[in-house]
């Protein structure tokens, strides 16, 4: 209640305070919680050695947020030695259902990272974050279906999946549904859902999306005409 300001002020050394008791006492919630306010350095100095103890001792209770967050720590050598423990880690949390970790493990797979290159089974995780509703996983999955990397290649198949993490507004995503509506590719042509789809990355500052987008305005596909102008010289 400290950490969110909920009912109490918003203090954040409060919260620290309280988290540690519970930790303390071996809470594994309050024990992620309070490594993610080392890890951020909130309510109390920063220090990535003193988040990595307390993520431990949640994620040896099995807790699958705590077993995630050690494994990114892993993974990028922050407060522990790089190594392969965040396979070991991240595939504990996926185990779990954890959605995040899922994706991470999908991308070690993806990127043979730890592991050896397996698009198969880079599909097998994602595919299960993207059922949860992660984004990026969702976004990937489209990419796999695509490019038929790990499944057959099925331009339907990587609309839907483009489509779930474009209406989450992951805008890479609204750039590929745009461009999938812009050269009919797995879908009808429709000029004016391909600038519906290039706005709103566009929006973001997705500099691809602003380029297609100029472009339409240029031409008056799917949207009012610009009337063309030579550039004016200095």
């Amino acid at each position: 209640m400290h950490s969110k300001g909920e009912g109490v002020p918003q203090v954040h050394s409060e919260a620290v305070k309280w988290y540690r008791l519970a930790a303390e006492q071996g809470h594994a919630e309050a024990q992620s919680d309070l490594g993610v306010m080392y890890y951020i350095g909130r309510g109390v100095a920063q220090d990535h050695k003193e988040a990595a103890k307390w993520y431990r001792l949640a994620a040896e209770q099995g807790y699958a947020d705590a077993q995630f967050y050690l494994g990114d720590m892993y993974s990028e050598g922050e407060g522990v030695p790089q190594t392969q423990e965040a396979y070991k880690l991240y595939r504990l949390a996926a185990e779990q259902g954890h959605a995040r970790a899922l994706f991470n493990l999908g991308g070690m797979y993806f990127r043979g990272r730890g592991v050896p290159r397996d698009f198969k089974e880079a599909y097998k995780w994602h595919r299960l974050a993207a059922e949860q509703g992660h984004a990026r996983a969702q976004f990937n999955l489209g990419g796999r279906y695509f490019n038929g990397e790990g499944v057959p290649q099925d331009f339907k198949e990587a609309v839907k999946w483009y489509r779930l993490a474009a209406e989450q507004g992951h805008a890479s995503a609204q750039l590929n549904l745009g461009l999938l509506y812009d050269t009919a590719g797995g879908v009808p042509q429709d000029h004016k859902e391909a600038a519906k789809w290039y706005r709103l990355a566009a929006e973001q500052r997705d500099a691809g999306a602003q380029f297609n987008l100029g472009r339409m305005y240029l031409s008056g596909r799917g949207v009012p005409l610009q009337g063309r102008r030579r550039p004016q010289g200095p």
